[in-house]
């Protein structure tokens, strides 16, 4: 995350920063357990969010491959790893934590989240990433008037919503679906996913006069029961929207970008 989003609480873990997790972590490749433990770690290799570490004895019927490559990342050195779990080969699924790390770090592996198939924490199925423990995500209703407007054209107005506030993002707006002039959306096959609000049900772009602005509207129809109450709503991604909050024209909030987390990726020298 390249800015901070104005009015809202600002991320505040360092890179490095390590932290047990008190929940039973698997991860399954090719429909069996590669990863099951109990003694995972956070690490933060970016403030945004953390990723998990696993001790190389909580690898299951599988191996590591030292692809001969040194890593210098955030919470200090590491070695390339593929993975190999029977017949399946994984080239540069993870890297392992070299002394130096951050303390805790040594000896354990990081895996790439889309080198496995699936994360479980404890028995329900995580996406993207790991939740961050100092991350909230609130859903609270509002009945203040909202307005969305795109190149003049009004394409929702609605006397309540779902205000959905996380940490470090910008405050969403779901809408019913009733308040929302459909003629002007365009459905599209994109889908996404967040480790806090589960997978996408839909995705629309926006067609006015000035031409059409891809993937600006989406809906989870069968959110995570944490946030249950956005079910079947739809919201606007406010920096590319002009929304009125009580009248208000919003600031549009700056772009948020991945460029640190991809740099410590581990592909490069230190997404």
């Amino acid at each position: 995350m390249t800015e901070s989003v104005p009015n809202q609480p600002k991320m505040i873990t360092p890179a490095g920063h390590v932290e047990p997790v008190p929940r039973r972590i698997r991860g399954f490749l090719g429909g069996r357990a590669v990863v099951d433990t109990l003694r995972a770690r956070y690490v933060w290799e970016w403030p945004g969010y953390p990723q998990y570490s696993v001790p190389v004895a909580d690898l299951v019927d599988c191996e590591l491959v030292d692809e001969d490559r040194v890593l210098k990342l955030a919470p200090g050195p590491a070695r390339r790893q593929g993975l190999k779990a029977g017949e399946t080969v994984v080239p540069d699924a993870g890297w392992l934590w070299a002394e130096g790390a951050s303390e805790g770090l040594e000896g354990t592996v990081r895996f790439r989240w889309e080198a496995l198939d699936a994360w479980y924490e404890e028995d329900e199925q995580v996406f993207v990433h790991p939740r961050s423990p100092y991350t909230r995500v609130d859903a609270l209703r509002s009945g203040r008037e909202i307005r969305v407007e795109l190149d003049g054209v009004v394409l929702a107005e609605a006397d309540s919503s779902v205000m959905v506030f996380e940490t470090g993002l910008p405050t969403r707006y779901y809408l019913d679906r009733l308040n929302v002039d459909f003629t002007l959306l365009l459905p599209t096959d994109t889908v996404t996913s967040c480790p806090y609000k589960g997978k996408t049900s839909g995705y629309w772009s926006v067609e006015t006069p000035a031409g059409v602005h891809d993937d600006v509207v989406w809906a989870y129809d069968f959110p995570t029961r944490q946030l249950t109450p956005i079910a079947g709503l739809v919201a606007f991604y406010n920096e590319r929207v002009d929304l009125y909050l009580d009248g208000e024209l919003q600031p549009r909030p700056p772009t948020l970008t991945r460029a640190t987390h991809e740099a410590s990726s581990g592909r490069g020298s230190s997404e």
